[in-house]
């Protein structure tokens, strides 16, 4: 039995790549990739991540070689994020000129200008001796205005040391407005302040505090939001607007895609996303395992942030998958010039 004249065939737009291809909604391109960086203090070569399998913790050498090879990819940004010898309560080195992630912001700086986009972790999670984002007060809290004085001199040290972007990930209310008032004082007016609008206290950041060989105790739920909560980002969103954030974030990415629509629906500056640590572990653990098609998984993950809206994506397959776009595009080409196409 044939179909009635006139049925509609979704499947004609399906038939071949090309078509597939030319009547894409949304694509992955290398701009659009950033990846998260670790520098730590004190190491001779680079040490691999038990958690995150081809992720390291890197020592000045091996980030600017990584830096490179990134850049040489067409990646649009590098997030850094610093790993200090010496902790301590307030995290001094978090804004010490010569602590690790100021001396490593300086030297993409001096190496890279404006070819890349360099950017910095701007929280104390990683500088503190209890491993918390802000200062502690007589109780064991976190402080939340005593947080925003260190935030304020992180983020003026972060600019002078080069950072282009700033990502505020503490969670502190205020933390937009507060800092920006101190750059803005220090002359620093140029330097962009991306907010990480709705940071959830989620289980998906496991592998990370291996990364940044957390000390936390305990849990980071009084500030950053429930799982359980999507109005209260937009709540955080119309704050951090007003407040002058540049670029807002969502974070983590798949476990939240209908938050990140949300946002970027309501958003009038850039939105990205976060493809956090655990995300990209289930993947590379599953993968290993036999279980699903490593590159397909990868890609398929990618291409769901930019449907529901992302405009960039924060993610250690960054490097990669910008090599396979080129190696992609430039196989197009070449099928085309071999078939006689100008």
């Amino acid at each position: 039995m044939s179909l009635v004249p006139g049925t509609v065939r979704p499947r004609r737009l399906r038939s071949t790549p090309a078509l597939r291809r030319l009547v894409s909604e949304v694509r992955l391109h290398p701009t659009e990739l950033i990846l998260p960086m670790f520098v730590k203090e004190g190491l001779n070569e680079p040490l691999p991540l038990g958690g995150m399998p081809g992720v390291v913790q890197h020592t000045l050498d091996s980030l600017l070689e990584a830096a490179r090879e990134a850049l040489a990819a067409g990646v649009g940004g590098l997030m850094l994020f610093g790993i200090p010898e010496h902790k301590d309560e307030i995290g001094s080195q978090a804004d010490d000129p010569d602590g690790i992630l100021n001396r490593a912001l300086s030297l993409l700086a001096d190496e890279f200008g404006e070819d890349t986009v360099i950017m910095a972790d701007l929280c104390l999670d990683e500088f503190t001796s209890h491993g918390h984002c802000g200062v502690l007060d007589s109780t064991g809290a976190v402080d939340n205005d005593a947080t925003l004085e260190r935030y304020a001199s992180m983020a003026v040290a972060q600019a002078r040391a080069g950072a282009h972007v700033l990502g505020l990930s503490g969670m502190m209310d205020g933390q937009v407005a507060y800092c920006r008032e101190a750059l803005d004082a220090a002359g620093f007016t140029d330097t962009v302040i991306m907010g990480y609008t709705a940071k959830y206290a989620s289980a998906f950041y496991g592998p990370f505090r291996e990364a940044v060989d957390s000390e936390l105790k305990g849990d980071r739920k009084t500030y950053q939001q429930d799982p359980a909560n999507g109005r209260e980002a937009m709540r955080e969103l119309g704050l951090d607007l007003a407040e002058g954030a540049d670029v807002v974030m969502v974070k983590p990415g798949l476990p939240y895609l209908d938050v990140l629509a949300e946002v970027a629906r309501e958003s009038i500056v850039p939105v990205w996303t976060y493809q956090v640590s655990g995300e990209y572990a289930m993947i590379e653990f599953a993968a290993a395992a036999g279980a699903i098609d490593r590159e397909k998984a990868i890609e398929e993950s990618l291409i769901a942030f930019k449907r529901a809206g992302s405009d960039a994506i924060l993610t250690y397959w960054a490097t990669e998958v910008a090599q396979r776009l080129q190696v992609e595009a430039a196989g197009h080409m070449s099928d085309r010039d071999a078939r006689g196409g100008r």
